[in-house]
């Protein structure tokens, strides 16, 4: 039976996206390399578990990325599956052909509010990067593939510390403009309080419908899931977490993984709101994502149901 939710606690979504990073965001900050396999089989239980969308790669260049090096493999064993789309990462016009040679249905692209960040993340200032989005959505989009773009740093630079919302919303209008259909707002090192987060969709929603952004918080001071709260409260249906709180970021000293898929979804069920996924499955997806790579995950309802299953 679905909880009832006190009148006062506000409006809340009947349904939310959980949008699932794990086998890319995650897994691209892992010491160990997880083999194809491995990483197909996580991807098809987390697919199992209702993820309807997985951003399974980056067709980054191997190089940059050697987790992630063998993007084209992967992406050639990942069988459709009706229900789910899976999605990829492009920094250009090269990964768009690899992303359409892999039959995607959707690309991301990621650039940082902060100058400093975006200069270490991918090599590029904030200018320069929107001056490749500038073809590179659009090229896309005329490809019938969707585009979602994110904004990292979006609430504090390990570098350069505040960053002006004000010019968070005119990088996101511009990405917009040039045709991307969802921008999510990162929370890059985890330093977003609930009060900073309502201030943000607060000056975000009267230029965007709420299904047009997505919540992607990091853990480093405990406050994702608390964030996230303030974003169903403002109606966001989107929000991006990582099985197990895979992740982190390596040109943002200190921070944490990202929100864990199993916290999000518990307080999403918790609060009667609709997800399509099975929190048992996940749970599943969780384990076999901590073996691949060898050591516990941080997430807090991962480690309490595998702590109960251990004892039953």
């Amino acid at each position: 039976m679905t909880p009832a939710v006190p009148a006062n606690f506000g409006r809340l979504p009947k349904r939310v996206t959980v949008y699932e990073v794990g086998p890319r965001d995650g897994l691209q900050n892992e010491s160990t390399v997880v083999p194809t396999a491995g990483k197909v089989a996580l991807i098809e239980a987390l697919a199992a578990a209702g993820l309807s969308r997985i951003e399974i790669t980056s067709f980054m260049r191997p190089d940059r990325i050697a987790p992630l090096a063998d993007a084209d493999v992967l992406a050639a064993q990942i069988s459709p599956r009706a229900g789910t789309r899976f999605v990829a990462l492009i920094p250009n016009q090269h990964g768009l052909l690899r992303a359409q040679a892999a039959k995607l249905a959707e690309v991301a692209v990621v650039l940082s509010a902060s100058e400093t960040h975006n200069k270490k993340n991918i090599n590029r200032s904030v200018a320069e990067s929107l001056a490749e989005f500038r073809t590179l959505i659009p090229a896309a989009r005329q490809a019938g593939i969707s585009v979602r773009a994110y904004i990292s740093t979006v609430w504090g630079c390990p570098y350069e510390g505040k960053v002006d919302p004000q010019h968070v919303l005119a990088i996101a209008r511009e990405l917009a403009g040039r045709g991307a259909e969802q921008i999510s707002l990162g929370d890059t090192i985890g330093v977003g309080t609930p009060l900073q987060t309502a201030r943000i969709l607060e000056m975000f929603l009267p230029h965007f419908a709420p299904e047009a952004l997505a919540l992607h918080l990091h853990d480093t001071r405990g406050t994702a899931l608390s964030n996230a709260l303030v974003g169903l409260q403002f109606g966001i249906t989107t929000f991006d977490a990582s099985v197990g709180g895979l992740g982190g970021c390596p040109y943002a000293p200190g921070a944490a993984g990202n929100l864990a898929t199993e916290d999000l979804v518990y307080l999403l069920h918790g609060l009667g709101i609709e997800t399509g996924i099975d929190l048992d499955k996940l749970v599943d997806a969780g384990r076999l994502a901590q073996s691949l790579v060898g050591h516990s995950l941080p997430g807090r309802y991962l480690k309490a149901a595998l702590a109960a299953k251990e004892k039953a």
